[in-house]
């Protein structure tokens, strides 16, 4: 294919997935968001780089906002909101991040591919990406021309923007005070 091609089908790819995004999950998100004292983030792989970009995007709104771990990170509390990003929802190590959180009585929450997997089960506020979708085991779900798995990627950091540009508005924070938080020890 040549590379017009590609990105159109790559385009397609995502609009077909992010307009299958349930608008009701966000904004539910949204709320846990908005409702917790401090939000612990968490994801794997590419999926964690993806929510590694949301945490700084949060501190740049201004919220209290830590990432998994990084030694810095404090200990979790009931008040809190663990936002666990995870195409496949099973990765042994966010399920015990996952357990914790809960054993505290902080609330979860998961943006994933897969509604039947365990984080989904524990989580008090889901958003699904019918991107990349594992049941048993066994990758299945939307072809794309995108490998890998990429298409979720792709999406899930397309949903943290939106949620971004939502989370702006609702707090009032303008583009000003985003870019004085922004990192000047670069």
């Amino acid at each position: 294919m040549r590379t017009p091609e590609l990105f159109d089908a790559i385009l397609a790819d995502l609009s077909r997935a992010l307009r299958q995004v349930d608008a009701s999950q966000i904004e539910q998100l949204q709320a846990a968001i908005l409702s917790a004292d401090r939000v612990f983030i968490a994801g794997k792989g590419r999926s964690g780089l993806q929510m590694k970009a949301f945490a700084m995007r949060l501190m740049h709104l201004g919220l209290t906002v830590h990432v998994l771990d990084d030694v810095t990170t404090p200990a979790i509390a009931a008040a809190d909101l663990l936002l666990i990003g995870s195409a496949s929802g099973r990765t042994a190590s966010l399920l015990r991040h996952a357990a914790t959180a809960q054993g505290i009585g902080a609330s979860i929450a998961t943006v994933t591919g897969n509604l039947e997997s365990p984080i989904a089960a524990a989580a008090k506020t889901l958003v699904h990406i019918p991107a990349s979708n594992f049941k048993a085991g066994a990758k299945s779900g939307q072809d794309s021309v995108l490998v890998m798995g990429s298409l979720f990627e792709h999406c899930l950091g397309l949903v943290c923007d939106l949620l971004i540009i939502r989370l702006k508005h609702a707090l009032g924070v303008d583009e000003s005070a985003m870019n004085a938080r922004h990192a000047n020890l670069e």
